[in-house]
C-alpha cells in the first residue's frame, strides 16, 4: 500500500486542518478486490478496526492537532473474505503549521522610505546565533507582496512568486519550510527579498496599482528547536535592516530589471508595519513552482544585436539566461505569443509591456532568472547578447500551480491528440495561483465562468482539487449576502460593471460539485453551500411574472463566432435565453447540494423552483414541436443538455433540428463559452454522434482544429484569434492562451475514449466509448483517488476491441455498442462486439443525460 494521503496535500508540512481527513490507495493484482475494513495508527496509537469500504478522505480518527504537532500516519486493510490485514502502508508525517493567532510572535516589516518616486524591491535581513545541539528549524513566512527567504548562501524551498494571490482582506496564505539544513553552528543570516506582486503592483486592464496597501512588508518567524527540548526564535521586528539591491524594477505584467553591478548597501533599520490583511492561513492548494524547462526550438538572428528564439510551445514562465560580457552589458528580453510579419506581435498583450532586462556584472559565466514576474509566450527576442547566443545558454522556465498529473489521452488522429495537449498547456498557463482567464497580457484575472465551463477538463487532467478548492474559498469571502458573485475572484475594481451574470455566477452551483462527483471530495460543498444559495436567490430575484429572466445586463454566449471582434456580448443566441437555463440549472444544481448536506426542506424548494423555471423556459423560449426561438447551437445544445424540454418529442425534434444546424454550418462551431461544453453532448444524447465527430474535425475557421492547423499549442481565447492569412484578430481581445473553449476535451475522456464516473471519486466507473469519426483507437487514463482506471478501444475490421482497468475498491458499468450494460469490479477486462461505423449503422439515442 502507498503511504496515506492528508488531506489534498502533496506535501503536509505546515497544513492548517486541525483533523485533516485520510486517503490511501491500495496496489493488488487480485480481480475484484474490494477492502472490508481499515484501521489508522497515528504516532503508534492505533484506531482499531472500523468496518468500512472508504478510503477517500476518510475522518481523523485521532485528537485535533495543534500548532506545529507532527503525526505520523500508517494504515492498513483488510479485504473481503481475508481474516488477515494487509501489511502496513508506508508512513506518512503531517506536521501542523502556526493554528492559533497568539502563535505568531513576528510582525510585519518593510523598508524606511515613504518616497512615491522609488518602489523599487527591497532586501531585508538579519543575523542571528544557533547554538550547538540544533534539532529542527522551521520557517513560517509570508507577505503583503511577493517574497523569496534565504538562509546565509542557500535559497529557502522551491515556491515562486509566493505567497500567491488571494483575497488578501480576507485571508493571507503563510508557508512553512523545513530550514534544518540550510543552517550551521554559529552566526547566520536570514534575508528577505521583496517586491510588489499583487499586492500593490498595477493590476487589471486599468493597471492601477496598490490596490490592497500601499507599502509592501515581510512576516518571517524562524524557529529553532534544540535537542534539549528549548526553542528560540528569529522574527521580523525591528532589529532587521533593509537596503535597495540589484532588482531595479519588478512587476508581473512589466518584467523584471535586474543590474547584477550593484550589491546591496546603505543597510538601515526596517519600519514596523501594520497592513490591512485577513486571517493568517496555510495553504490548502499547492504552491507555484517550476515545473519544467524548456530550450529554444529554433534561433533566427534578426541582426547584429538581435535574436529571436521560438521555444515551439506557448506557455508560462519566463527565461533563464548563462552569459559572458563585459560588465554593464544590458541585455533585453522581450515577449509574446505569436509573430506578426516574422517579429514579436505586442498588440495583443495590450499594455502589459513583458520586458526583462538584465545588467552583466562582468564576472564570468552568469545565470540569471527574474525573481519576481512571470510571463505568457512563445517567442523571446533578445537584443544586446554578447557575441553569437548559443541556443544551449537559454531555457524557457515552465511555471504553474505544483498540480500532480492526473489524466491523459491519445487517438489514432494526430490533430485530435495535438488538440488535446494544447488544451492542457492552456491549463498549465493559466493555473498560477489563481484559475486565470490568460497568462500574458494586462488581465490575468480569476474568471468565475471561464473556470466554471472548464472545471471538468481541469479536474481530469491534473489533480487540481487543492487549487481550485482555495480559490473557491476566495469566491466564497467575496460573494455578498446578495448573492452578487464577482466575474472575477480575486475580486479587484475595474471599469467592469458587477452584475448577476449567468454562466459566471454559476460557478457556485457547478464547481463544488465537480469536485464532488470527480474527487469524491463533499468539503466544496460544505463550505460553499450558503453561497449557492445566495447566488440563486439572487438570479431568483431577477425573474418575472413569467419565471423568467428578461431584463438587466448579461453577457449571454460570449465570445459566439458571429459576434463582432469588438463586441464579444453580442453572441446569435438571446442572453436571456441564456440565464433562464443556467438559472433552472443552477436550481437544480442547488437542491442536490442540499440533499448532500441533509437539507431536505432546501433541496425540495430548490426543485420547484427549477420545474418553475423549466416551465417559464418552455414557455417563452421553445415552440410546441421543440424549436428554440433561438434557433441556435447554444440554444439547442443548452435545452437539451440542460434538460429543459417537455418529453422525447421535444428533445427528438431539438436533437434534429440542432444536427440541421451543425450540417447547414458546414461542421463550423457556433457557440461561446455557454454553448460550448456542451454541443458535441447534445448531438450524442440526441443519436447524432456522426455530426459531433464532424463537428470536432472540421478544420476550417471557425473549429476545435482551425487552430491546430495554424500551428496553435494553447487553447485561443477567439475561435479566430489568428485569421487564416496569418494576421491577428483586430478585438482588443485576443489571447493565444485561454482554457475555456477547451472544455471540449472533457467530451474526449467520457464519449471518445469512454471513461467518466458513475459515482464520485470514480468509486464506480462509466465506461461506454462512442467511436467514431474515422478513429482505429483511443485510449484514456485517469488517476482517481482510489488509483489508476483507464479505458483502450481498437477497431479491427467489423470488431471493437475494448481493455478497461479498474481501481482497486471499484467497479465499472460497461455499456458497448449495441450490447446491455454489464457490471465489472477491479481489475482488468478484455472485451470486443461488433461494430460498425456511425455513418452505415447510427448509434441509438441515448437516454438525456442528467446535467445535475
Amino acid at each position: 500500500m502507498r503511504a496515506p494521503r492528508i488531506e489534498h496535500h502533496d506535501h503536509p508540512l505546515g497544513v492548517g486542518e486541525r483533523a485533516p481527513r485520510l486517503s490511501w490507495q491500495v496496489e493488488t493484482v487480485r480481480t475484484g478486490w474490494r477492502q472490508q475494513a481499515y484501521e489508522i495508527q497515528i504516532n503508534g496509537q492505533s484506531s482499531g478496526r472500523t468496518d468500512s469500504a472508504d478510503s477517500v478522505l476518510v475522518p481523523w480518527p485521532g485528537p485535533a492537532l495543534i500548532s506545529r504537532d507532527q503525526a505520523t500516519v500508517r494504515v492498513r486493510v483488510w479485504a473481503d473474505g481475508d481474516a488477515e490485514p494487509s501489511a502496513w502502508s508506508e508512513a506518512t508525517t503531517v506536521e501542523a503549521g502556526l493554528l492559533e493567532h497568539d502563535d505568531w510572535t513576528a510582525v510585519f516589516v518593510g523598508s524606511a522610505d515613504s518616497s512615491d518616486g522609488d518602489r523599487r524591491p527591497v532586501l531585508l535581513q538579519r543575523e542571528f546565533t544557533v547554538r550547538p545541539g540544533l534539532l529542527e528549524a522551521r520557517v513560517y513566512a509570508t507577505a503583503c507582496g511577493v517574497y523569496e527567504l534565504r538562509l546565509n548562501t542557500s535559497r529557502v524551498g522551491e515556491d515562486v512568486l509566493a505567497p500567491g494571490w488571494t483575497s488578501y482582506h480576507h485571508r493571507l496564505p503563510y508557508q512553512t519550510y523545513d530550514v534544518t539544513g540550510l543552517l550551521s553552528t554559529g552566526a547566520n543570516t536570514i534575508s528577505g527579498w521583496l517586491a510588489d506582486g499583487w499586492w500593490r503592483g498595477e493590476y487589471g486592464w486599468n493597471r492601477v496599482g496598490e490596490r490592497y496597501g500601499a507599502d509592501t512588508a515581510l512576516l518571517a518567524q524562524l524557529e529553532l528547536r534544540y535537542r534539549d527540548g528549548s526553542i528560540e526564535r528569529v522574527v521580523t521586528d525591528g532589529t532587521w535592516n533593509w537596503a535597495y539591491g540589484p532588482i531595479q524594477r519588478s512587476s508581473i505584467y512589466d518584467g523584471e530589471h535586474h543590474d547584477a553591478r550593484i550589491e546591496p548597501a546603505g543597510w538601515s533599520p526596517v519600519q514596523v508595519r501594520k497592513p490591512t490583511v485577513g486571517e493568517l492561513t496555510a495553504p490548502t492548494g499547492p504552491p507555484v513552482r517550476r515545473n519544467q524547462t524548456l530550450p529554444p526550438a529554433d534561433v533566427t538572428r534578426l541582426d547584429d544585436g538581435t535574436h529571436l528564439l521560438d521555444f515551439g510551445q506557448n506557455l508560462a514562465g519566463r527565461l533563464r539566461i548563462t552569459v559572458s560580457g563585459p560588465a554593464g552589458t544590458e541585455i533585453n528580453i522581450r515577449h509574446a505569443e505569436v509573430l506578426e510579419h516574422g517579429r514579436l506581435c505586442t498588440r495583443p498583450i495590450r499594455t502589459a509591456v513583458a520586458h526583462d532586462v538584465y545588467v552583466l556584472a562582468g564576472t564570468g559565466p552568469e545565470t540569471w532568472e527574474p525573481r519576481f514576474t512571470y510571463h505568457g509566450f512563445r517567442y523571446a527576442e533578445i537584443t544586446g547578447w554578447p557575441g553569437d547566443l548559443d541556443p544551449a545558454d537559454v531555457v524557457a522556465v515552465v511555471c504553474h500551480d505544483d498540480m500532480p498529473e492526473a489524466g491523459t489521452f491519445s487517438c489514432s488522429d494526430p490533430l485530435i491528440e495535438r488538440l488535446h495537449e494544447n488544451v492542457r498547456w492552456s491549463m498549465r498557463g493559466n493555473f498560477v495561483s489563481v484559475p486565470t482567464d490568460c497568462p500574458q497580457r494586462d488581465e490575468r484575472l480569476g474568471w468565475t465562468g471561464d473556470l466554471q465551463v472548464f472545471a471538468p477538463t481541469a479536474a481530469f487532467l491534473y489533480d487540481a482539487t487543492g487549487s481550485i478548492s482555495d480559490w473557491l474559498t476566495d469566491v466564497v469571502s467575496e460573494t455578498g449576502a446578495d448573492g452578487l458573485v464577482p466575474l472575477y475572484v480575486p475580486h479587484i475594481e475595474t471599469d467592469f460593471t458587477q452584475f448577476h451574470c449567468a454562466v459566471w455566477g454559476d460557478v457556485t452551483t457547478v464547481v463544488p460539485l465537480v469536485l464532488f462527483d470527480r474527487a469524491g471530495d463533499p468539503g466544496p460543498v460544505l463550505r460553499g453551500y450558503d453561497t449557492a444559495r445566495a447566488w440563486v436567490e439572487g438570479c431568483r430575484r431577477l425573474l418575472n411574472e413569467h419565471h423568467v429572466i428578461a431584463g438587466g445586463l448579461q453577457l449571454g454566449d460570449w465570445l459566439d463566432p458571429a459576434a463582432p471582434p469588438d463586441r464579444p456580448q453580442q453572441a446569435l443566441t438571446d442572453p436571456y435565453l441564456v440565464a433562464t437555463a443556467y438559472l433552472a440549472r443552477s436550481a437544480r444544481l442547488l437542491a442536490r447540494q442540499a440533499r448532500l448536506i441533509g437539507k431536505a426542506d432546501d433541496a425540495a424548494e430548490y426543485d420547484l423552483l427549477a420545474d418553475r423555471v423549466t416551465a417559464g423556459f418552455r414557455r417563452e423560449f421553445v415552440t410546441p414541436t421543440g424549436r428554440c426561438v433561438s434557433d441556435t447551437q447554444t440554444a439547442h445544445a443548452l435545452a437539451l443538455c440542460f434538460d429543459l424540454l417537455d418529453g422525447d418529442e421535444q428533445r427528438e425534434h431539438a436533437g434534429r433540428r440542432l444536427a440541421t444546424l451543425v450540417r447547414d454550418g458546414e461542421f463550423r462551431i457556433g457557440t461561446g463559452f455557454a454553448g460550448t461544453p456542451l454541443i458535441l453532448d447534445a448531438l450524442t444524447i440526441t443519436g447524432h454522434l456522426e455530426e459531433a465527430y464532424r463537428l470536432l474535425l472540421e478544420k476550417g475557421c471557425p473549429s476545435w482544429l482551425y487552430p491546430v492547423t495554424m500551428g496553435a499549442t494553447t487553447i485561443w481565447e477567439r475561435w479566430d484569434s489568428m485569421l487564416p492569412d496569418g494576421s491577428i484578430n483586430s478585438g482588443n481581445m485576443t489571447s493565444f492562451n485561454h482554457y475555456a473553449l477547451g472544455a471540449v476535451a472533457d467530451w474526449l475522456h467520457r464519449t471518445v475514449a469512454g471513461l467518466a464516473p458513475a459515482a464520485p471519486g470514480y468509486r464506480t466507473l462509466r465506461v461506454r466509448p462512442l467511436p467514431g469519426g474515422g478513429l482505429t483507437w483511443a485510449e484514456a487514463r485517469h488517476l482517481t483517488p482510489y488509483g489508476a482506471a483507464s479505458v483502450r478501444w481498437r477497431r479491427e475490421d467489423a470488431t471493437l476491441h475494448v481493455e478497461v482497468s479498474v481501481p482497486p475498491g471499484c467497479d465499472a458499468v460497461i455499456e458497448l455498442p449495441g450490447q446491455e450494460p454489464i457490471t465489472a469490479g477491479s481489475g482488468a477486462h478484455t472485451l470486443t462486439c461488433a461494430y460498425r461505423a456511425a455513418a452505415d449503422d447510427p448509434i441509438a439515442p441515448l437516454p438525456a443525460r442528467r446535467y445535475f
